[in-house]
Order: C-alpha cells, then structure tokens, then sequence
C-alpha cells in the first residue's frame, strides 16, 4: 500500500554496522552463486539495479508472499553478498532495511548480459551511498508507487497488469534533453484492449507550484518531437497540495499548443479498506471544465479522446526487468 511519504529530514542516518558475516567476492564466490541463485533473485538484483533502493515491504509485495519469507531470503542474499543494506533513523519505531545491489550481484548481472563490469556503471560506494541522498525520500515515494501497482496485479490480473516501470535515470537517458520526468509506467489491460502508458511527476511538496508548472511546457516539446502525447500523472503529498497545484496547471496548459493528457491525485484520499490503491478511482484528469469526478488508471484513456495506443518501449545497454517477478522456484 502507500502511505503519506516520510520527511526527507526523517531519513537519514549513518551507516548501521553490519552483524551478520558475509562472503568475499572471490572467483571461487561467484562461481558457488551459479548453484544458489534462483531466477527470483537474480531478477531482484536487476531491479535494485534500476531502481537504486528496495524496503523489505517494497520487495515483499513485489515477489514475496510474506515479509517472513522476504526476510529470510534477503539475509542470504545479503551474506553472499548479492545485496546490501542499511536502516535510516527513524525518529519513533525502527524503519525498515533498505537494500541496495551489492557487488557479487552485480559481476553477475555483469556476466548474464555479456557486459564487461565495467560497461554496468555500477560501483558500490554510490550504490550504498544512496542511504545518505537527499533524495532518498523521493526515490523510496516513486518506487512505493510502482510496487502498489504490481502488489495490485498480484492481487488479481482483471483490472489489468503493470508491463513497464522505468526509473527517472533511464528516463533521463531517453529523454533528458527535453524533458526528466521522475518515471515511466506502463498498464495493460487485455481485457479491454487497451494499454496506458504515462509519466510520473511525484511531488514532496518542496517545490515551488510555478517550477511544477514550468515542466509541462517541456512534455510538450517531447510530444512534438515525438508525435506521441503521453500523459503526464502527477502525486501530491495531500489534498491541499494537489488543489494548489491544479490553479498552477491549469493556465499552463492551456499555453502549450499540443494538448497534453494531465491527471492528478494525491496521499490521503479516503479508501474503503484504508489502503491507498493507484488503480482504484483516484485520478482526476486536468480539463477546462476541471470536473470533480475520479477515475479509475484503466478509465484514464477515455477522459482524453483521440489519445493514441503506446508504442513499442525502447531499451537501454543492460534491459530493463519486467516488472513482475518470475514464478517462484520454492526458494
């Protein structure tokens, strides 16, 4: 589920010591790997890849049927020293591990794709360097809602399933010179023959409302240069927050000269079973006549006539895992 988004203040620490012994990263290491590593948790190494930072909770609803049964994983990954991990303070209660690729799992995801480890990019000081990143929050924010999605199509698949989730750095490889939204996403819905894809503006509420609305200018450029108007979703911390936020929009819209998709919701919407779902009826499309009615992600298209089908999603030197896990090997 989703919650209000902790304070970036109340998420940063130092380093925890580490108790538990762990295993070099010899040849003869990584060759035992070959033995123990299942497809499951060779996919998660590729997705902390990409997404920089995972909690327990994240990666439990992401391919787990407990917490119990992620953490017992998770502490061997991290002794053969596939990940690793660090806890932030937290100013009430103990937050959660939060894992970061380590240096075994990358010479492996290194060696699956035929990369030499030096074309991965990765290095393990600024892998765990993140638990220090005035972004943490904001990193932690995007990928709490992408995991609700694919908790969601855990779930039950007839609303649909999430086929691709691209953190703000491949973004930013595809499409940096005009514009760096914070992520990509991807639903679809066989069922309705329809497919939605987007990009996610998440908001802390740090910025300020005229820099917010100064982006979609930039997604206007890229429609144009592209010929594909993908609609841009905004998250807001609160209600308060998203109403502001939509008086700043609005008159930025009507300024672009390609229409732009626009939707908004916000942390803090009432929900039957108290858990916030992206699919459910929260989104609120950006129109001159600004109606006050919430849709459903999968109804998202028809609020926006003449919008075309995604096309084909591109790839980067290492590719992007699919969002959703490989069936599980009983490990």
């Amino acid at each position: 589920m989703t919650t209000a988004p902790l304070t970036q203040r109340a998420l940063r620490s130092h380093r925890p010591p580490r108790p538990t012994p762990r295993a070099a990263t010899s040849p003869a290491h990584l060759a035992r790997l070959a033995a123990r590593l299942t497809p499951r948790d060779r996919w998660l190494a590729r997705m902390l890849h990409e997404h920089r930072v995972l909690t327990t909770h994240q990666i439990t609803q992401l391919a787990w049927p407990s917490e119990r049964a992620a953490n017992l994983r998770l502490l061997k990954l991290y002794t053969w020293r596939i990940l690793d991990r660090f806890q932030p303070f937290t100013p009430i209660g103990t937050a959660p591990q939060h894992y970061v690729l380590d240096t075994a799992g990358a010479l492996v995801l290194a060696r699956e794709d035929g990369l030499d480890p030096s074309r991965l990019g990765y290095r393990h000081t600024r892998a765990i360097g993140i638990a220090h990143s005035l972004r943490l929050a904001h990193t932690l924010g995007i990928n709490t809602f992408f995991t609700t999605l694919i908790a969601h199509t855990r779930r039950t698949e007839d609303d649909g399933q999430l086929t691709a989730w691209w953190p703000e750095t491949r973004c930013a490889r595809h499409f940096g010179d005009l514009t760096r939204p914070d992520a990509y996403g991807r639903w679809s819905h066989p069922g309705h023959h329809t497919d939605l894809e987007w990009f996610l503006e998440y908001d802390t509420g740090t910025e300020p409302l005229p820099r917010l609305a100064a982006k979609l200018p930039d997604y206007q450029r890229l429609a144009q240069a592209t010929g594909i108007r993908t609609p841009v979703l905004f998250l807001f911390p609160t209600l308060r927050r998203e109403r502001a936020a939509r008086r700043a929009l609005a008159p930025a819209l009507d300024t672009v000269q390609v229409p732009l998709p626009v939707a908004t919701t916000a942390h803090g919407l009432p929900s039957a079973d108290g858990v916030t779902d992206p699919v459910a009826a929260r989104w609120l499309p950006l129109a001159p006549n600004d109606a006050e009615q919430r849709l459903p992600l999968t109804d998202l298209p028809a609020a926006w006539p003449g919008l075309p089908p995604p096309g084909p999603a591109g790839s980067g030197a290492l590719q992007p895992p699919a969002p959703l896990p490989p069936l599980p090997s009983g490990r």
